[in-house]
């Protein structure tokens, strides 16, 4: 059976989509992670709404690889075999499906509450409402073991998780972590779409990744309608989601910093990173980038004297930063608390279908931006950088590695930028498709599906 392939961002009709038994469906998925790809969402959708079964549920896996992704479904009904005991990457994903809707991945190693929200209410199941932190959380018996458990009150501004550390001595044998404190209810609150709240949900999914989130919103109902977004509309993106990244990996690289009572590097990227926000704050007017971007472009233009001006503060800016980072690999004591601490494996990163900067801290190449390259990244390419070591050392060295390459693409983007076209408004009313929306975000790769009917 062959199912079908897209590029990045790709509408087509969902009714094209061929719908497989429970086996073959779980077959296709794990020979196909098996063989390198990656699971990159796999979620449920009420048969009903497709063809007015209401006692099923449809169910969709998203493969990505190297130039596209390809979809496949099938239907379900109070339970179905877990994919997870062959195909780890499912793990999470088939836990928020029982928790939706109660249909169960039979022999699932650990099967409990994702964000203890409420289940579906207009489907037929036996979900049940679970109380936040009303679950079993692994525990290793032994005299000389210790549970040290933090949170959901934290002294930071970090969101509210629950986190069970189990230790012996001075080694952390296994961490679980429990989320659900505050969750809102987005994706709810999406359906039935678009109205003019959905861009704002899309801007405060994750308040560090206001970029990266919208754009991926803009791209799915931008393939909806068929919308060409102007070359420059998809320059200023670009720029804006570099200089997100850059901030946050500054901040990163303090808060790693400031971990390990390395208070130098700590000060410094503080001032830094909110100086990078500044700058997009100089291009919209609100240093995360809300209000920037929306479907087919952008809001803000750079005409030549923001640009003359943007890149002079960003080498200004670049070389404060690398006086910063500097003072950590000169510095023994904190190579000695970095180095083979934490070591992710590239074995570890591809049978948990791990992303981003940790994926690439432990040699593995991937990459949306130059895997299925979205935007300006499908002409102007930008270098990924790739270490190996899997170690905090490795990830700490990364996010410096990723500053250099953004800050120069920037520098790259703003060359002779002037005046021009930065918005194209939508061309055709979509029903009955399915887009599958990838960007790579700070934190790694971010994953929107939208469905019409």
């Amino acid at each position: 059976m062959n199912f079908p392939s897209l590029t990045n961002s790709q509408a087509i009709d969902y009714r094209r989509l061929p719908v497989v038994d429970k086996e073959n469906f779980r077959q296709k998925i794990i020979k196909n992670v098996h063989s390198g790809c990656r699971l990159s969402c796999l979620f449920g959708v009420p048969e009903k709404y497709f063809s007015g079964n209401s006692s099923d549920l449809r169910l969709f896996a998203v493969l990505a690889e190297d130039g596209g992704v390809s979809l496949c479904s099938t239907r379900v009904g109070t339970s179905y075999p877990s994919l997870t005991p062959d195909c780890p990457q499912a793990h999470l994903f088939e836990r928020e499906i029982w928790e939706q809707y109660g249909v169960k991945p039979e022999n699932h190693p650990s099967l409990k509450p994702v964000r203890f929200q409420e289940p579906c209410q207009d489907f037929s199941s036996k979900a049940k409402k679970t109380n936040i932190g009303s679950t079993d959380f692994f525990k290793i018996e032994g005299a000389e073991i210790h549970e040290v458990a933090v949170g959901p009150v934290h002294a930071g501004i970090i969101e509210p998780g629950h986190f069970r550390f189990q230790c012996h001595g001075e080694n952390v044998y296994n961490l679980e972590i429990s989320l659900g404190y505050q969750h809102r209810g987005i994706e709810r609150a999406l359906q039935g779409g678009p109205d003019k709240r959905s861009i704002f949900y899309l801007e405060t999914t994750a308040g560090d990744t206001t970029v990266g989130h919208t754009t991926a919103y803009a791209q799915i109902m931008e393939a909806l309608t068929d919308t060409v977004v102007p070359e420059k509309g998809y320059a200023i993106r670009a720029i804006a989601l570099e200089l997100e990244r850059i901030a946050n990996h500054i901040g990163d690289l303090g808060a790693l910093s400031g971990d390990i009572g390395y208070l130098p590097t700590k000060s410094f990227c503080g001032r830094i990173r909110g100086n990078f926000l500044n700058l997009t704050a100089d291009i919209c007017g609100n240093r995360f980038g809300r209000g920037l971007i929306k479907p087919g472009g952008v809001d803000y233009g750079i005409d030549s004297a923001l640009a003359l001006e943007l890149s002079e503060n960003i080498r200004k800016l670049m070389k404060e930063t690398e006086g910063a980072v500097s003072l950590l690999w000169k510095s023994n004591s904190v190579l000695s608390r970095f180095e083979r601490t934490g070591i992710v494996t590239e074995k570890m990163c591809e049978d948990l279908g791990l992303v981003g900067p940790v994926a690439r801290a432990s040699n593995s190449r991937q990459d949306v931006r130059s895997d299925l390259p979205f935007g300006i990244y499908t002409r102007e390419k930008i270098p990924v950088a790739v270490t190996e070591g899997g170690d905090v050392y490795a990830r700490a060295y990364i996010r410096w590695l990723e500053i250099k390459n953004s800050g120069q693409y920037i520098l790259q983007l703003l060359k002779g930028m002037s005046g021009g076209t930065v918005f194209s408004q939508p061309v055709t009313d979509p029903s009955y498709k399915i887009v599958v929306s990838l960007v790579e975000g700070w934190r790694g790769e971010i994953c929107h599906v939208a469905i019409t009917d």
